[in-house]
């Protein structure tokens, strides 16, 4: 099917993997409904490097992929659930005991450093860099895993919160001065609101 282009509005990148299911407007898209969708996504994402994704695509059978899409798509569920139980208020170390499934994800992992090219500003280099082996297309859950956990670690959940738009399933983590963010994007559900509300207004007064 035709996806609009992947969300990537929660400023975190493991909220934005379970935005990768929405209604931005008005019609539900699963950015993960099938391989070629994960694939797409982690693309956008970057999360794994183009050529990897191409080799993976290439060698790999459609079911093979869909299969992975469709534990992409469990782990999601399983990992918003998680979230949405202790969004608000910070996390602390019991949680440990609800996240075996991801760490049984993250030991799956094959990755090794390697010394490589570096090119900046200050000149040629050499840089130590992580890489991993793309063995099977269920190693496309890895980097996932670690963004999750990423998430996990380092984001304190006081700040996770819902959009509040109408049908909204969006969530994001709120890094604005005063906390006071209210919408996924004011382009989508912040302005419909504005909209309502403008509305409201003038039937009051008629």
């Amino acid at each position: 099917m035709d996806r609009p282009p992947a969300m990537f509005i929660a400023d975190s990148l493991g909220l934005d993997f379970l935005n990768s299911v929405a209604t931005p407007v008005d019609t539900p898209v699963d950015w993960l409904e099938d391989g070629e969708g994960l694939i797409d996504w982690l693309a956008q994402a970057k999360l794994v490097p183009a050529e990897e994704l191409e080799a993976l695509r290439a060698h790999a059978k459609p079911s093979e992929l869909d299969k992975v899409a469709g534990q992409a798509r469990d782990l999601r569920d399983w990992f918003r659930g998680f979230v949405l139980k202790h969004a608000g208020q910070p996390l602390t170390a019991k949680a440990l005991r609800e996240l075996g499934r991801l760490n049984s994800v993250l030991e799956r992992d094959d990755s090794f450093r390697q010394i490589v090219p570096r090119r900046g500003e200050q000149g040629d280099g050499l840089a130590l860099q992580r890489m991993r082996r793309w063995r099977s297309p269920e190693a496309l859950l890895l980097p996932i895993g670690e963004a999750l956990a990423k998430f996990v670690c380092e984001e304190d959940f006081s700040d996770v919160k819902a959009c509040e738009g109408h049908n909204c399933t969006m969530l994001f983590a709120d890094h604005t001065r005063r906390r006071a963010r209210r919408w996924c994007t004011m382009a989508i559900c912040g302005n419909r609101a504005k909209q309502a509300a403008h509305r409201s207004r003038l039937k009051s007064r008629q």
